[in-house]
């Protein structure tokens, strides 16, 4: 894990702004389109903000939820509704923003069609950001949950997974750990003291089963972003 620690919140989005709006950039000069996976919550807000007030050509770039919520677009926990309103505006307002959440009542049953949508995008993912909760999961993959074994599993076939967390609300629908690590570059984006002592007991042990986010941190050259 490269390390990346900042003073305030402030300057932890202005240089990973930054670092996004190049790797994006990169690219578009490299394939034609760049992709951008992100995750929900109150973290990355402010970096949403400053992503789409900056003027690069975001009609060329996918953007798509590492994970999402299975309620409705008006619904205050719905993490499209979070991006819609956070990141596709202004200038980021003409990127191409593909949907996980489908019109099927269960997570399930939309697996294959999220599996079909994916297939718009550029891959591998040129830039894919994850959050971390308190308990280690990241993404939809809780420890909690009797899927966290099957989207952790490095030979399986799915892209997604749905998921029923027991010590959270609502089903859920994630990338798996295998297509998050099909990614050029993936960051955990972290703020706070006691995300960081999460994050130490993390890289403290090594049961992916009981804190998630190992699976990723032992699996890929994460960059990590944080601030107090």
């Amino acid at each position: 894990m490269q390390a990346h620690l900042f003073e305030s919140k402030d300057a932890l989005n202005h240089a990973f702004a930054e670092r996004l709006v190049a790797i994006l950039s990169q690219g578009i000069a490299e394939n034609g389109r760049a992709s951008l996976l992100v995750s929900g919550g109150r973290t990355p807000l402010p970096l949403f903000k400053q992503l789409s007030e900056t003027n690069i050509d975001w009609s060329k770039v996918d953007i798509s939820l590492v994970d999402e919520r299975w309620v409705d677009e008006t619904d205050e926990a719905s993490n499209t509704r979070l991006v819609k309103e956070n990141l596709l505006q202004g200038y980021a307002a003409s990127a191409n923003f593909v949907e996980i959440k489908t019109s099927h009542a269960q997570a399930e049953e939309a697996v294959a069609t999220c599996t079909e949508q994916l297939a718009s995008m550029q891959t591998p993912f040129d830039a894919l950001i994850l959050g971390m909760g308190e308990d280690g999961h990241t993404a939809s993959l809780f420890p909690c949950s009797e899927q966290v074994q099957a989207g952790l599993d490095l030979n399986t076939q799915a892209d997604y997974i749905a998921v029923q967390p027991t010590t959270a609300p609502h089903q859920r629908m994630s990338l798996t750990l295998k297509r998050i690590l099909a990614s050029k570059h993936i960051f955990l984006h972290l703020t706070g003291d006691s995300k960081k002592a999460v994050l130490d007991e993390a890289l403290a042990g090594d049961d992916a089963l009981q804190m998630p986010i190992r699976a990723v941190l032992n699996n890929a050259d994460v960059q990590l972003m944080w601030a107090p």
